[in-house]
């Protein structure tokens, strides 16, 4: 599976790198979306190259960084076609997969240890979506973005 990575420049980088080895140990690809170290991007743009890495078909899912999870998250769900879902426990992180199908998660480095956000990582890419009635939802969700 290919796994699309990104984070803010200002934070997140530390723990970006950190999860792309861990995903690459994991038997993971990582496609690295920024940003770098050299090169300063506000991350609005980093969560639109994480939705077209993924919209686009190169990758399955994504992982975004910020300081908090949650800017880096409202950027990347303006964008149609996405599902970001802050992750700050295993437990969000599975239903972020099982009931809404999540594309994209986002992490905290500020609020999130990094073994804490290995396991989100982890659970969230091993959780599957269940279907059902959290279908009905999903396309209710789908439906609000054209009628915008």
């Amino acid at each position: 599976m290919k796994i699309a990575l990104g984070a803010d420049y200002y934070a997140g980088l530390a723990m970006k790198g950190i999860l792309s080895q861990f995903l690459q140990e994991k038997g993971y690809e990582v496609v690295d979306c920024g940003a770098r170290p050299d090169q300063p991007v506000d991350y609005p743009q980093i969560a639109v190259a994480v939705a077209k890495a993924i919209l686009s078909g190169e990758c399955e899912k994504g992982i975004l960084i910020c300081g908090t999870g949650i800017g880096i998250g409202i950027a990347a769900n303006k964008i149609p076609g996405i599902i970001a879902a802050h992750c700050t426990d295993t437990y969000s992180a599975r239903m972020a997969a099982e009931h809404n199908n999540a594309n994209i998660i986002t992490l905290g480095e500020r609020i999130s240890g990094i073994e804490v956000a290995k396991e989100i990582v982890e659970t969230w890419l091993k959780s599957r979506f269940l279907g059902g009635p959290h279908q009905a939802c999903l396309e209710q969700i789908r439906a609000l973005e054209k009628s915008s």
